[in-house]
């Protein structure tokens, strides 16, 4: 008897535990339907931002595409810029709808974890990430584009492509050269297409036994009567140094310029022109001379001591 009383407590007061934990969990339930159904009006309001920033974002980025594009002259830069601003504008969206479902501390924690991934990808990265800004630098200031002849870090060729990471050269050895964005923006470039024109500087010696004013203007007059030289810009030659063998001189002009060959034609060209001018007018490129005095400070002269041969031929002319 005792034992069923007790089998029969024992069933109660399960039933009662098992009452208690619905009864918790639907006042659980209850308290977040209530809780839904009072901040009902600002989850509207947050999914309203939210779609509104997207849908904006989506908007900016079809309106600025174009514009960027044309600006940066780089389909990858341009794309990239347009998803940041797109991914800007969905972030914001977040944030904001974020707060007004009074979710601050959520958005805190977002913030923070979003600040220190970033640093942690900027050590991380960092070479990655200045070369990537290098690059669209480089795309918006344009100091060189796709076709130009430059030199740069001691590289000279033609740029083949400019990307987001680096920047790819051709030399007029046949060499592909892949420079980081970085590299090149960051250190002296030399741009000879930019201009259109440039520069022959070439180097000549003549005799010293030679007019020099004679020179000059047959050495002009040659170079004058090339079709490739800027008539315009002229001529202009200026002596510089006494040389072991000769007096030397450069002499300057200009030629348009959009790719190597026409630069090598010109000096080329301006080398025959001279050698031929000299040619006609006994006018001399002098081989390296060395003159050998042996009489100074005691020294004997040649020709006061005859040379003799080993056969006892005497060869000084006596």
């Amino acid at each position: 008897m005792q034992e069923a009383q007790v089998e029969e407590a024992q069933v109660e007061e399960a039933q009662v535990n098992v009452n208690e934990a619905i009864n918790g969990v639907w006042d659980k339930v209850t308290g977040w339907v209530e809780k839904i159904i009072i901040m009902l009006p600002n989850l509207v309001v947050a999914i309203l931002i939210f779609l509104i920033f997207y849908f904006l974002g989506r908007l900016v980025r079809r309106i600025v595409d174009k514009p960027l594009h044309r600006l940066t002259h780089s389909r990858a830069i341009a794309d990239l810029m347009v998803n940041l601003i797109f991914i800007g504008l969905v972030a914001l969206g977040i944030f904001i709808a974020l707060t007004v479902l009074q979710l601050q501390g959520a958005v805190t924690s977002l913030l923070a974890g979003a600040g220190i991934i970033g640093l942690a990808l900027g050590f991380a990265f960092q070479d990655i990430a200045a070369n990537f800004m290098a690059g669209m630098l480089m795309a918006v200031r344009r100091p060189i584009r796709v076709g130009d002849i430059i030199k740069s870090n001691d590289f000279f060729g033609t740029v083949m492509q400019i990307n987001l990471r680096d920047t790819v050269i051709r030399t007029f050895q046949g060499q592909i050269v892949y420079l980081p964005n970085k590299d090149v923006y960051g250190s002296a470039i030399e741009n000879y297409t930019m201009e259109e024109r440039r520069r022959v500087d070439l180097d000549v010696g003549v005799s010293y036994g030679d007019d020099l004013r004679k020179v000059r203007e047959i050495t002009i007059k040659a170079i004058e009567s090339l079709d490739m030289i800027d008539k315009e810009a002229g001529v202009t030659l200026f002596f510089k140094e006494f040389g072991d063998s000769s007096i030397n001189f450069t002499v300057r002009y200009w030629v348009s310029f959009h790719k190597q060959p026409e630069y090598l034609t010109a000096l080329s060209e301006g080398i025959i022109a001279i050698k031929e001018a000299y040619d006609a007018n006994d006018i001399m490129i002098p081989f390296p001379i060395r003159t050998l005095d042996f009489g100074i400070k005691g020294g004997e002269k040649l020709w006061d001591n005859p040379l003799v041969l080993e056969n006892g031929q005497d060869q000084g002319g006596h």
